[in-house]
């Protein structure tokens, strides 16, 4: 039986190389997305050592051409395409209050964390349609919560990043959106908050390892794709908006 094929954005390392460790230990094939080749072949050999059965695949999130050509040597390798994680992003600068955030460091977070993430998905959504039933998982954030960062009480509302922040909470209404469409494709679309966890993000100050992180986004695609969508989730559990 053909093994599911999974790809997951931004993998070479921390959260997104984790999901695909944990991904690929459970029978899944891992297409590796990577934009930089060297960093890309050194992360596939550490897991091809693992046993895991995993590919490089060479893609910019905010490189249309690099994402066309992903997705073609998908279609021609694969032929469908069973999981779409989109894990890539950048944090921007901060703390920085709004109104000193420089609208040139705003658009460069929201090339990678929103256009990037639905580029990817208009992308593969001939792939995705091919497969019996196919899920996109949106690697969000608790910052995009407005339910979370609204509340003075809740530690998310000092948190001084309204590039970063509004780039996942943008994210989770085009997780919405897409979901609304493909639900009659049977393609669920989710997103999921990995927690504050340790990784060059937030330079290892996270109280989360990146093995609790990616656990919910493995859960999170392996769920049928029938059973949910439309949700945020964090730990296994609905999350506000």
């Amino acid at each position: 039986m053909k093994s599911k094929s999974v790809l997951i954005t931004g993998a070479n390392k921390s959260i997104g190389f984790e999901t695909a460790r944990q991904m690929g230990r459970l029978g899944y094939r891992i297409w590796l997305g990577c934009r930089d080749e060297a960093r890309g072949q050194s992360a596939v050999a550490s897991l091809a050592a693992q046993g895991v059965d995993v590919r490089l695949l060479i893609i910019d999130v905010t490189d249309m051409a690099t994402i066309q050509a992903a997705a073609q040597r998908v279609l021609k390798e694969e032929g469908t395409l069973d999981i779409l994680i989109n894990n890539a992003g950048i944090s921007g600068n901060y703390p920085v209050a709004p109104s000193e955030q420089s609208i040139r460091d705003i658009e460069t977070i929201y090339d990678t964390n929103v256009l990037g993430a639905i580029r990817v998905t208009q992308a593969f959504l001939p792939l995705l349609k091919a497969a019996a039933g196919a899920s996109v998982v949106m690697v969000s954030s608790g910052l995009g919560s407005l339910t979370w960062v609204s509340d003075p009480n809740h530690p998310f509302s000092r948190v001084e990043a309204m590039g970063y922040n509004s780039s996942k909470t943008a994210l989770n209404a085009v997780t919405v959106a897409f979901a609304k469409e493909l639900r009659d494709f049977n393609i669920s679309v989710n997103a999921v908050d990995p927690g504050y966890t340790a990784t060059d993000f937030n330079g290892h100050t996270g109280y989360r390892t990146v093995e609790q992180a990616a656990e919910g986004i493995v859960w999170l695609a392996g769920l049928d794709p029938l059973t949910t969508t439309a949700g945020f989730y964090f730990d296994k559990s609905r999350a506000p908006w």
